[in-house]
C-alpha cells in the first residue's frame, strides 16, 4: 500500500507536469489559446482513456508488472518531451506523459487484491492520497523551471519515474 501510494504520487506529479511547464512552452512556440489548451489537455485525456486498457492488463498480467511498465513508458515520453522542439513533437510526448495518469486504474486494482472487502475502502482511501502529486508538481516544478528551464523539469520528473519504477519492482509482490 505504501509503495503503491508513493508510486501514484510520482505518477500524478508527472501527469500534471504541463500545468507548469506548458506556460513556458506556449511562450517559446508562440501557441494560441486553442493550441495551448490542446497541449495541456492531451495528457489528461490520454490518462483518462488509457485506464480502461491498463485495467484489463492489470487483471491479465498483474499489477506489479503493469504498474512498473506504465511508469517506465511514461518516463520515456517525459524524457523525450525535454527534446521536443515542435508543437507536433510536444503533442506526441504529451500522449505518452498521459500514461502516468492511467496508473490510477492499475493501482486501485493492485492494492485491492491485498485487502479483504471490509478493508478495501480504507486502503483505497490511503492510495488516493497519491493525488498530492499534483501539488508536488505545482510546488516544485516552478522552482526547477526558474532555475534550470522547463526541459530540466521534464528530465527530473522522468528520472523520478524511473527510480520509482525500479524501487516499486524490487519492493512489491506479485498480486
Amino acid at each position: 500500500l505504501v509503495m503503491s501510494t508513493i508510486a501514484f504520487t510520482v505518477c500524478f506529479a508527472v501527469w500534471t507536469i504541463f500545468s507548469i511547464i506548458g506556460v513556458r512552452i506556449k511562450q517559446e512556440l508562440g501557441l494560441n489559446e486553442t493550441e495551448f489548451g490542446l497541449l495541456v489537455g492531451t495528457p489528461i485525456l490520454t490518462g483518462s482513456l488509457v485506464r480502461m486498457v491498463l485495467g484489463v492488463w492489470t487483471d491479465r498480467y498483474g499489477g506489479r508488472l503493469v504498474y512498473t511498465a506504465t511508469m517506465l513508458a511514461a518516463a520515456v515520453a517525459t524524457f523525450l518531451l525535454a527534446f521536443a522542439h515542435t508543437y507536433g513533437q510536444m503533442l506526441v510526448a504529451a500522449l505518452g506523459v498521459g500514461l502516468a495518469g492511467g496508473s490510477f486504474a492499475v493501482g486501485v486494482s493492485y492494492v485491492s487484491r491485498f485487502f479483504p472487502a471490509d478493508r478495501q475502502g480504507t486502503a483505497l482511501g490511503i492510495f488516493g492520497v497519491g493525488n498530492v502529486g499534483a501539488a508536488v508538481t505545482k510546488f516544485l516544478a516552478p522552482l526547477v523551471l526558474l532555475a534550470w528551464g522547463w526541459q530540466t523539469v521534464a528530465l527530473i520528473w522522468a528520472a523520478a519515474l524511473v527510480v520509482m519504477a525500479i524501487v516499486f519492482w524490487f519492493t512489491t509482490a506479485d498480486d
